[in-house]
């Protein structure tokens, strides 16, 4: 029945028909460990009872009403975003994208106030995705995702990842806003360094461009902290994006602003008909409370049992540069066949992605368990083995 599907995904022939925590089955029974989560979005596994739970009490009660009426769950999860986040206010909307392009209208607005219209440009790194919109797009790096929609929202200035030289002279008084992921997620898992971050920080600070965390793969939870800049306490950003895993497996994304950015949008700026309603703003209460609940530790943990089992491929395996990334957000670079070895993964019983190139790329569920974690890195192992350049 694929036929009347636009065909916008290269997808795998399988599918699935039930899950059960970071464990993935088809119809006949076939089962998989999932160390993709949905790409980074089902942190809480599959079936998990309380999310389950209360995503049918809430259907029960009240799944929409709009946003022209106050939406007292999406209320609590900004206020337990906030402590989390330590930034000040939230807005919602739906996907990864839609927060991108909230942050850098908050940025062109806030420029607009501060009496600089002129000031319209955007500085985004190499390797950088931050959506398939038109303004996210604009950021994005990828000309394979650029160029067949051109032209785009600019002028956008490209600099290294990790380069700070190249940074400090792209960011001047013509920028709106400097965004970046701090670990890359669809570019390969690169992850900024500290004096890379501080550098963000600094070069906005010095030219009055504001800078823009897009946390929505990295955050959340994935590294062990609540957000991937909170292990650096001299990069905090103007504004952090969120999406993915908050709500559980439900759409939602968020834009985090710090003062005074939290007061650039008024009445009749922006909008988002779904945006924090009753039913995902429940699923993410769910997931928030089972993260402050001692999930983070746990991902903490499974973090550092996967790096540990990476970073034995990479000694053991010729075919294996380096391992990326941290906490379960994590993969190894290849010197070929990457996409070749996540199908021989599949066939063994382990979803896993690929990112950037040559990157097999990790994204598991939170509540993965130990187990679960060394039979995937021994499948994994057993599948390198095979490989060509092993």
């Amino acid at each position: 029945m694929d036929e009347f599907v636009m065909h916008t995904y290269a997808r795998n022939e399988v599918a699935f028909a039930r899950g059960d925590g970071a464990v993935l089955y088809d119809a006949d029974g076939n089962e998989w460990i999932d160390a993709l989560g949905g790409l980074a979005v089902n942190a809480l596994g599959h079936a998990h009872p309380k999310l389950v739970a209360a995503i049918a009490d809430q259907a029960g009660k009240l799944i929409h009403t709009s946003n022209l009426y106050r939406q007292s769950i999406g209320e609590q999860v900004a206020e337990r975003l906030a402590r989390l986040s330590g930034m000040r206010a939230a807005f919602f909307a739906c996907s990864g994208s839609e927060a991108n392009e909230t942050a850098l209208k908050i940025a062109r607005k806030h420029q607009r106030e501060q009496g600089r219209p002129d000031r319209a440009a955007f500085v985004a790194l190499e390797q950088s995705f931050h959506g398939r919109t038109t303004g996210a797009l604009s950021v994005t790096h990828n000309p394979k995702y650029r160029e067949p929609f051109g032209p785009l929202i600019g002028p956008v200035t490209f600099v290294p990842p990790n380069d700070v030289d190249a940074l400090r002279a792209a960011v001047d008084d013509a920028t709106a806003a400097l965004i970046l992921e701090p670990i890359q997620g669809e570019g390969g898992l690169t992850a900024l360094s500290d004096d890379f971050l501080v550098a963000a920080r600094a070069a906005c600070d010095a030219s009055g461009a504001v800078l823009i965390h897009d946390e929505v793969q990295c955050g959340s939870g994935r590294t062990g902290r609540f957000l991937a800049s909170q292990f650096v306490d001299a990069a905090k950003p103007d504004l952090v994006t969120l999406a993915k895993p908050i709500a559980g497996g439900l759409a939602m994304s968020c834009v985090l602003a710090r003062e005074p950015f939290d007061r650039v949008l008024v009445p009749g700026d922006h909008g988002s008909t779904f945006g924090g309603g009753p039913l995902a703003s429940r699923a993410a209460l769910v997931f928030l409370e089972e993260l402050e609940g001692g999930l983070l530790d746990d991902v903490a943990e499974r973090g550092a049992q996967l790096a540990a089992g990476l970073d034995a491929l990479v000694r053991d395996h010729d075919a294996v540069l380096e391992r990326r990334g941290r906490g379960l957000i994590q993969g190894i670079r290849l010197r070929s066949g990457a996409a070749e070895l996540v199908r021989e993964c599949f066939a063994r019983g382990l979803v896993a992605g690929t990112a950037g190139g040559d990157v097999v790329r990790f994204l598991p569920p939170y509540v993965i368990t130990e187990q679960q974690v060394s039979t995937a890195l021994d499948v994994l192992g057993a599948a390198l083995k095979d490989h060509p350049n092993s």
